[in-house]
C-alpha cells in the first residue's frame, strides 16, 4: 500500500531520520511488525512565527519497497545522426544537447570559454590579482554563469517545460536527491562543476561533440537561413540548425547580429548593487531568534517594493554566500553572488536592484540598454580604482549620502573601497534604492536589541547589472525560430527568454524538441 501524507513538524524531527520515522509511523498507524519505507515528495519551511515549522509531503510505502527509478536519461548513440550546432555550453546549451541526444540528434556544442577545471584557474587569478580573462570568467566557460555563481535551481514557471525533468537530470548526473523535493533547491558552486563534467562526458560518450575556446565570430546567411558559422575568425562550419544559447553577457553576439542586419529589440532589465549582511542578522530577522537552530538552513529573504513607478527588489539572494567579480570586459565592474552547498559562509548577500526601461535609454535602438548598462559598469570600475576593487558604502551611510569612514569586513575577494555610489548609479536609481531600503528597514526593524535589515553592519557593493539581458532576440512563439532566419533558434537568457539555471535549461530542451518535430 502507498499512502501520501502531509506532516507539519519541528526542524529537529525533520532533520533526523529516526525521529521522522517515529512521526510517520504515528501518523499512518503503522504497527511495529510492519515493514515500510518513505520518500519525501516536498519540503518547505514556515517561519512566520518564532516556532519554525517544516512542512513535509511524503509517500509512505507500507509492506512494499520504493520502486527503482529507471530511464531518467535515455542515452542514445547519435554519432552518425543529423547535427544540431549549439553556441554556448551554459545550462541552456547543455540541456539542449542532452535533449537532442534523447531525440536522436547529434549535438555539436561550441563554447567560447574553457572547461570547468581550467576555468577555475582564471577565476583564482581574477580574485587574487585583479586580472580578467575576457573569455574565461564567472560568466563565460563550461556550465555558463551558474556554474561558479551558486547553482540555485528555483523557478516559478512551468510554461517552458518540465521543472521536474530538469531536476531529475541534475540528480541523475550527481546532484543531491534533496534538490528534487526542496522548495528552494540549490546545488552549490563547490559541487556543480563535477555535475557539469559528468554531463559533458555523457554527451561525448553518446557521440556528441563539445569544443572549448571556440567563439562564434561571424556567420553566412541567405535570405532565409544561416548557412555556415565562423569560429575564431577562421574556421567555417556549415550548419543545418543553429541554437544561440550564449547567455546574457555575450555583448559581442548582439553586436554581430546588428552588423548582420538581424532583428533585435531592447528590453527592460534591472540594476543596482549587492547588499551584504552578517548571516546571523538575517537568521535573527527571519527566524525570530538570537541564534539559529542548527537544524535550520541559513535564512534567506525575498523583498520587493514599488517606488516612483519602479520595482525595487532583491535578486539572486545567497545565504551563507560570497560576492564575486562577474565582469566580462576589461575596465568594467560587475558583481554577483554565490553560495557553497553548505551555505556556511558567515555572510549573506543579495542583489538589490531597480527596474530600468525606456525612461533611462532609447528603446528604439536595440543596443541602447546594453550601452547604458556598460556605461555604469565602467563608472563602477573607475570608482573602485581599478583591478576590480569594488566601490562600497555602508547601507546607513548610503541613505545619508555620506562616504563611509570605515567599511565592514566583506566576502568580496578583490576588495572594496569606500566611495559615493552616486558617482556610479544614475540619480533615479539612487533615489529608488534609498526609498526601497527604507521600506525594507521598516519591514524588518530588528527587535530586543538585535539589528534589523537596515543596519550599519550592512554594506552595498556596486554594481549588480546582469540580472537579465538588456536585449531580446525575437522568435516565433510556436516555432521558436528567428522571424528572419528559420534555422536560427535564439535561446534562454541571452535571447531574453529565461532567467536562471532551470528556466534556461527548460528553454534549451524546448528548442531541441521543436527541432526534432520538424
Amino acid at each position: 500500500m502507498i499512502r501520501e501524507i502531509q506532516i507539519e513538524t519541528d526542524p529537529q524531527t525533520a532533520g533526523q531520520d529516526d525521529k521522522l520515522r517515529d512521526a510517520i509511523q504515528k501518523e499512518c498507524g503503522i504497527s511495529a511488525s510492519e515493514s515500510w519505507s518513505y520518500k519525501i515528495l516536498r519540503s518547505s519551511l514556515d517561519a512566520r512565527s518564532r516556532n519554525v515549522k517544516v512542512l513535509l509531503k511524503l509517500a509512505v510505502y507500507i509492506g512494499e519497497t520504493i520502486p527503482e527509478e529507471k530511464d531518467l536519461f535515455r542515452a542514445k548513440n547519435v554519432s552518425l545522426s543529423g547535427e544540431v550546432h549549439i553556441i554556448g555550453a551554459g545550462p541552456a546549451g547543455i540541456f539542449c544537447a542532452l535533449q537532442c541526444i534523447e531525440n536522436g540528434y547529434k549535438p555539436v556544442l561550441l563554447e567560447r570559454g574553457k572547461n570547468v577545471r581550467d576555468r577555475r584557474r582564471d577565476l583564482a587569478i581574477l580574485n587574487k590579482q585583479g586580472i580578467l580573462n575576457e573569455e574565461s570568467n564567472y560568466c563565460f566557460g563550461e556550465g555558463g554563469a551558474g556554474t561558479y555563481s551558486d547553482g540555485k535551481l528555483y523557478t516559478r514557471s512551468n510554461k517552458r517545460g518540465s521543472i521536474s525533468k530538469v531536476l531529475d537530470w541534475f540528480y541523475y548526473f550527481g546532484a543531491d536527491p534533496r534538490i528534487r523535493y526542496e522548495a528552494h533547491p540549490h546545488i552549490g558552486t563547490n559541487k556543480l562543476p563535477h555535475i557539469i563534467e559528468a554531463m559533458r562526458e555523457e554527451i561525448i560518450r553518446c557521440g556528441g561533440e563539445i569544443h572549448f575556446n571556440s567563439k562564434l565570430t561571424d556567420f553566412d546567411a541567405d535570405s532565409q537561413k544561416i548557412t555556415a558559422i565562423e569560429i575564431n575568425h577562421n574556421l567555417k562550419i556549415p550548419v543545418r540548425h543553429l541554437v544561440l544559447a550564449t547567455g546574457h553577457s555575450a555583448h559581442d553576439i548582439y553586436e554581430l547580429l546588428v552588423r548582420k542586419n538581424c532583428l533585435l529589440h531592447s528590453k527592460p532589465f534591472a540594476l543596482g548593487v549587492r547588499i551584504e549582511h552578517p548571516q546571523a542578522i538575517i537568521d535573527s530577522i527571519q527566524y525570530h531568534c538570537e541564534t539559529r537552530n542548527p537544524y535550520l538552513p541559513p535564512a534567506s529573504y525575498s523583498l520587493v517594493e514599488q517606488v516612483n513607478g519602479r520595482g525595487v527588489f532583491s535578486f539572486c539572494m545567497c545565504p551563507g554566500g560570497i560576492i564575486a567579480p562577474a565582469s566580462t570586459r576589461n575596465g568594467a565592474l560587475v558583481v554577483n553572488g554565490w553560495s557553497p552547498s553548505k551555505r556556511n559562509n558567515p555572510y549573506a548577500n543579495s542583489g538589490m536592484v531597480v527596474s530600468v526601461d525606456g525612461r533611462d535609454f532609447k528603446e528604439k535602438d536595440p543596443l541602447s540598454g546594453l550601452q547604458f548598462q556598460y556605461g555604469i559598469e565602467q563608472k563602477a570600475y573607475q570608482a573602485g580604482g581599478g583591478n576590480y576593487v569594488a566601490p562600497a558604502q555602508r547601507a546607513t551611510d548610503f541613505l545619508m549620502n555620506k562616504i563611509s569612514a570605515t567599511l565592514p569586513d566583506c566576502s568580496y575577494l578583490p576588495g572594496i573601497v569606500a566611495a559615493d555610489l552616486r558617482e556610479v548609479l544614475p540619480p533615479a536609481i539612487i533615489q529608488a534604492l534609498q526609498l526601497g531600503l527604507n521600506a525594507f528597514g521598516k519591514k524588518y526593524p530588528g527587535k530586543k536589541g538585535r539589528s534589523g535589515y537596515l543596519t550599519h553592519e550592512a554594506v552595498l557593493v556596486a554594481t549588480e547589472s546582469r540580472t537579465s539581458s538588456p536585449v531580446r532576440i525575437p522568435r516565433d512563439e510556436i516555432k521558436l525560430n528567428h522571424p528572419e532566419r528559420f534555422n536560427l533558434y535564439p535561446c534562454a537568457e541571452g535571447a531574453g527568454y529565461a532567467g536562471g539555471i532551470v528556466s534556461a535549461a527548460m528553454d534549451g530542451m524546448r528548442i531541441a524538441n521543436q527541432i526534432a518535430s520538424l
